[in-house]
């Protein structure tokens, strides 16, 4: 019983229930408050301090707990009973022993009870501005919860009312209704029907005992799937495992688990430094080294001893999956499984179509992203599929803009006071310079006329290769992740611009989030019309759940749909105009053009 279905049932006399049923009113997650009663009537039967945490967070909770809470109003019975047959009988029975009882019970007439503590909203507000930080909703929940509080039902009711017509039509309810109905959509492949066949997977292998493979491999022992672990020295397997346990102890030190879960989960790992040891489970995912050469040697291996009809899956996050299918002899079965870091942690995962991938391994694999409770969003081929790529193009403004006069915090405090959970600078040193450093040398490579900023080369030749080392864009103190500026790096920077023959100049904040933001757009568009990516929302759910580009814009595609895409373009013809930039790097995209042309949008 969620959000209206709660509310029609609070606007009953009497609400019987059995075990195991879900209560929530989730409407906080779309933007709005609830809006048939919710707000009023909650207080009233659970209390405030109850009706206010679930109110404000949307998350269910279930019957048995509501109805052991002292003084509760919101159940009249809980039933004990096998099946819905039942219920209804023992339903009818309670309202033919309550008929007669006049008058009937309100929950208007149910007075609120005063909060134990006298600060409860002003602390919940305060909490709700760090946890959920820039959203509205939360806050006007809270607004709705004291009102039910401090006025009589009918001016609660008219309150609630207000506030929810006035949310209903924000921008920020836009962009909450888009993100809960992106992840929804993203399932959805276009061309695979949704009773195609599934394939049989029961236990998965993980080769590669680093960061990535030991949280992928934590991700389904999470779901209760046997996990075989390979590695190819023994030191790094112990390492691995070790991790394992570890993330677990952690999780447990903080009351997340049980040791009785934490046992369970590692009975179901099994570490080994043989192939012939995974040849039968029915999908492996490598977590190797992200090189071309590495990953020839493991799927040259894995099509000798996998078993037929076996899942191969690779974690490459720029190379081509194509390719990599064709060191087997049966590409059919290969995809890719693109998991972010950490992966045990973070939401995402970007599966990558190749052109051999089997529609029943695709039907597969998301169904399985669902079993491991990921967000899975289809891509095509290409370098850097869907996150990277954009990715790329955000960062190569951001140097461009260090390169002109602004320093790396200015650019990340800018990003965050929009929203965004890190600015660039932060998440370059969080991943390690070293990763980009050899993306730029890849790309030179393949396309010397290819434009970068040499400052990021220079901060890496110092040794500066992010949080891992202790120094990067930033300085870290020993044991602290707080970015402190540099003055190293900053004499670089410097040093550049005076090898540049540039001028620094003032750079505004605005100027600053419009060029890192229109440029996750412009490629956005760019991925959609080559058709990497299947619907523009799918872009928004990889950089709302992969990049922390914040929620409540809804993602780049649909922030520049509320923007107006004319808007969008005037702004690149502006850019263009900027000596320092690169003017073709502001050459709006084919489909942006046409859709802007036609004052059409992305979604």
């Amino acid at each position: 019983a969620m959000g209206g279905g709660l509310e029609l049932a609070l606007g009953c006399h009497y609400r019987v229930v059995i075990p195991g049923v879900q209560i929530a009113l989730p409407e906080v997650n779309i933007g709005i408050v609830p809006g048939g009663g919710g707000t009023q009537r909650m207080p009233r039967v659970v209390g405030v301090e109850t009706a206010l945490e679930m109110i404000t967070s949307g998350k269910s909770v279930l019957s048995e707990k509501l109805f052991q809470l002292p003084g509760q109003q919101l159940f009249h019975r809980l039933f004990e009973v096998k099946d819905a047959k039942d219920l209804l009988v023992s339903a009818i029975a309670f309202a033919q022993e309550t008929a007669n009882d006049k008058p009937l019970p309100l929950v208007k007439h149910l007075s609120v009870m005063a909060a134990k503590n006298p600060e409860l909203f002003t602390q919940t507000r305060a909490a709700l501005a760090k946890t959920r930080r820039n959203l509205e909703s939360p806050q006007r929940c809270v607004d709705c919860v004291e009102a039910a509080a401090g006025l009589d039902f009918a001016a609660g009711m008219a309150f609630e009312a207000k506030v929810f017509g006035n949310l209903v039509t924000s921008d920020q309810a836009k962009a909450l209704r888009h993100a809960f109905f992106g992840e929804r959509t993203a399932i959805k492949i276009p061309d695979i029907p949704s009773n195609t066949p599934l394939r049989s997977i029961n236990q998965v292998s993980v080769i590669g005992a680093g960061t990535m493979g030991v949280g992928i491999a934590i991700c389904f022992l999470n779901a209760n799937m046997p996990v075989t672990l390979l590695e190819m020295k023994q030191d790094a397997l112990d390492r691995g495992v070790s991790s394992i346990r570890k993330t677990y102890e952690a999780q447990m030190a903080k009351g997340k688990l049980t040791q009785a879960k934490v046992d369970s989960c590692m009975a179901l790992l099994t570490p080994t430094l043989n192939y012939s040891d995974i040849a039968q489970t029915d999908m492996v995912i490598e977590a190797v080294f992200e090189d071309m050469a590495v990953k020839s040697q493991v799927f040259h291996k894995l099509d000798e001893i996998m078993k037929p009809g076996a899942i191969l899956a690779s974690n490459t996050s720029t190379l081509n999956v194509d390719k990599i299918a064709e060191f087997t002899k049966r590409p059919s079965d290969v995809v890719g499984l693109h998991f972010f870091s950490p992966a045990n942690v973070m939401r995402l995962l970007e599966v990558v179509r190749s052109k051999h991938t089997a529609k029943d391994v695709m039907a597969t694999v998301m169904a399985v992203s669902k079993k491991i409770k990921k967000i899975a969003v289809v891509s095509g081929v290409c370098d850097g599929f869907i996150g990277n790529r954009m990715f790329e193009m955000y960062v190569k403004q951001a140097y461009a803009l260090v390169e002109e006069g602004a320093a790396p915090e200015q650019v990340d405090k800018a990003l965050e006071a929009f929203g965004c959970a890190m600015g660039p600078f932060r998440v370059i040193d969080l991943a390690g310079n070293d990763i980009g450093l050899a993306i730029r040398k890849r790309r030179l490579a393949e396309n010397p006329s290819e434009r970068y900023s040499p400052i990021p080369d220079m901060v890496c030749e110092m040794g500066r290769f992010g949080q891992k080392v202790g120094k990067g864009w930033y300085d870290y103190e020993a044991g602290k992740r707080e970015p402190l500026p540099s003055l190293e790096v900053q004499a670089v920077i410097e040093a550049a611009r005076r090898q540049l023959g540039v001028a620094p100049r003032s750079i505004s904040d605005e100027e600053i989030v419009g060029r890192l933001v229109l440029a996750l757009v412009n490629e956005g568009a760019r991925i959609l019309q080559e058709g990497i990516a299947i619907r523009a929302s799918d872009i928004d759910m990889v950089y709302l759940n992969g990049y922390g580009f914040p929620l409540f814009r809804g993602g780049p595609m649909l922030y520049a749909d509320m923007q107006g895409l004319p808007k969008i373009i005037a702004q690149m013809q502006e850019f263009q105009k900027n000596s320092r930039d690169d003017a073709a790097f502001w050459e709006p995209a084919a489909l942006l053009a046409k859709l802007a042309n036609a004052n059409q949008s992305f979604n």
